[in-house]
Parts: structure tokens; sequence; C-alpha cells
């Protein structure tokens, strides 16, 4: 090796080094339960998860806890019992799961389940695997004791069949319509984090399409030294840049969850050429508590539980 690129390289690893060993000194939030969320079903779902933390639970069980409020919410028609089916009609869901030790699981185009986060943890803490999809995720949850149901609601149905004399996929979606993916993440009392995802996807969507949300690093992801993050909105945007994975390393490289949130958009919209009418959102939890949030376009909204007070904040936008 040349004597300059053996200096380069380094300078690289003690740069990477300072970083990693200024992340392990960074300030951690203990006996203070935060759980963000996004949109306004979060407030529900957060309820759930502080009910666990209050009585020091684990944040794994928090976020699972509260993202099960909103799969079993059939009001709701973006996650869950409900959901909005594809161009087929087949309500499909997508979730992944993620805990502080940095085990993972996921399940994808997963059908006739109305907990699909509960079969990513099973997945992830009783098989070798992170992720299931299609017919066997649902063979593995059957065999998991979990109940096959109908999630097809009458109102899904109708939107469905409405969709359905236009007699062709929706070629562009409005900022927030039909994609209101509810991503979890939450910090306990000893300061480890934990993260959920869940979602029926784009309604409508082609037989088959899987999106963000079961994808490790894309709809969510957590390391238990810096942050975890989580994204919702057009998936496919998502997964083109890693988003949540970006969040998290710009974090670890010493951008604050904020500055990384805004960043990882910044990204999306840069891929798009400035020009972009769909909609993606992130939010952030640091491991000192610290909290990010952003949004391409208006009407992104996150669910905050801290310091002991449960409330929804409307996102100001990059558009």
């Amino acid at each position: 090796m040349k004597r300059r690129n053996f200096i380069k390289v380094g300078a690289a690893g003690l740069a990477s080094s300072i970083l990693l060993a200024g992340n392990k000194d960074m300030k951690v939030n203990k006996n203070n339960p935060i759980v963000i969320s996004t949109w306004s079903h979060g407030i529900p779902a957060n309820e759930a998860s502080i009910k666990i933390l209050e009585n020091n639970g684990s944040a794994l069980d928090a976020v699972e806890e509260g993202v099960r409020v909103t799969e079993a919410d059939a009001e709701n028609q973006s996650v869950g019992l409900g959901g909005r089916p594809d161009s087929e009609g087949n309500v499909t869901l997508d979730a992944c799961i993620m805990d502080s030790d940095g085990n993972a699981g996921s399940v994808g185009f997963l059908q006739n389940i109305k907990h699909p986060i509960s079969v990513a943890r099973k997945v992830m803490e009783e098989t070798d695997h992170v992720m299931l999809a299609g017919k066997g995720a649902l063979k593995f949850a059957l065999k998991n004791g979990f109940k096959r149901e109908n999630l097809l609601t009458e109102e899904s149905r109708k939107g469905w069949l409405e969709w359905k004399k236009n007699n062709r996929i929706k070629e562009s979606w409005g900022p927030n319509d039909d994609h209101d993916t509810i991503t979890s993440l939450a910090q306990d009392n000893e300061g480890n984090l934990s993260g959920a995802c869940t979602t029926s996807g784009l309604a409508y969507k082609l037989h088959g399409r899987v999106g963000d949300s079961p994808i490790i690093g894309a709809g969510m992801y957590v390391d238990n030294e810096v942050g975890a993050a989580g994204a919702t909105g057009v998936g496919e945007l998502v997964m083109k840049t890693c988003g949540s994975f970006l969040v998290v390393e710009l974090m670890r490289q010493g951008y604050s969850a904020m500055e990384a949130c805004n960043e990882a958009v910044d990204r999306i919209i840069k891929q798009e050429d400035g020009k972009t009418k769909l909609q993606v959102g992130y939010i952030a939890l640091g491991k000192d508590g610290s909290i990010g949030y952003a949004s391409i376009q208006k009407g992104f909204q996150y669910a905050l539980y801290k310091d002991g007070v449960n409330k929804l904040f409307d996102v100001k936008s990059i558009f």
C-alpha cells in the first residue's frame, strides 16, 4: 500500500474510532420513559406503551403493545384490521420490530392475521431468520397460535369497489393519502431503545407489492448506542435511500436527531430532482432522549409522550 493511501486509511480509521468513542460517552436518558409515534393514531398507541413503561417494562414490550392498538382499530384504514386492500381486494400486511440488542424480525405480504407486529416478534425470537413473507409467514403465524381472520371491513371493501370503477392503478399519490403507517420508537427506564413499524401499505397497490415497513433499515432501525428512527409515507422513496438506517447513522456521525431527519428528507428530494408530490415523514429518538422529525409535504404529525405528557404535534414540512 502506498504511504499516502495508508495515511488516508489510518486517518479514516482514527476518525471512526473517535466517533464511536464519542457515542459510547453519549449521555443516556434513564428513568424518564419516552415514546414517539407517527400520526394521530400514535396517541392511543402511546397510551398503551406508557402503561408498560411506567411499570418498568421494556421498550420492546411497549412498542409492540402500542402498535397492536392501531392494528386492531377497524376505523384506521392503513394498518391491520380494516386496512385498505390491494388492487385485487386482498388486505396484505407488513411489519417489523427491533430490540435494543440489535435483534430484528419482520413479515411481508402477510394476509388474514390481525397482528403482524406480534408475528414479526415471533420471527425475531423463535427463528434464525429476520423476515418471513407471504404464505410462509401465514403458515408460521398459524403454527404459533395466531387466528386466521377476514381483515377486509365493509367500509374498506366499498372504497375498493369504488376505486375499481377506474380500473387502473393510481399513478400518483396525494401527500398523505392512503399510506399513514404507524411507526413507534420507545426508550425505557434503563435507557434501552426499541422500535416497531406496521402497515397495510399503499391502498390498491399491485398484488404482491411490499413497501419499506418490513425492511430493517428502511421502515425502521434501532442502534442502542446511538438512537432509533422510523419512516412513514411512500415506501418506495424510503427504500431507495435506506431512510431509517441513514437517520441513525447520521446520528452516529454527530448529527442531532432533528438534523438527521432533515438530511434524510433532503436526500429523497435530491433523488427526485427537487420535485415530488409524494410524502415521506421521519421520526427519531436519540439515546440521550432527544427527538427528531421531518417531512417532505404538509400534514405529517407525530405523537410524543415525554415528561408525563402525551401530545400530538404538527410537523413543518419542506414544501
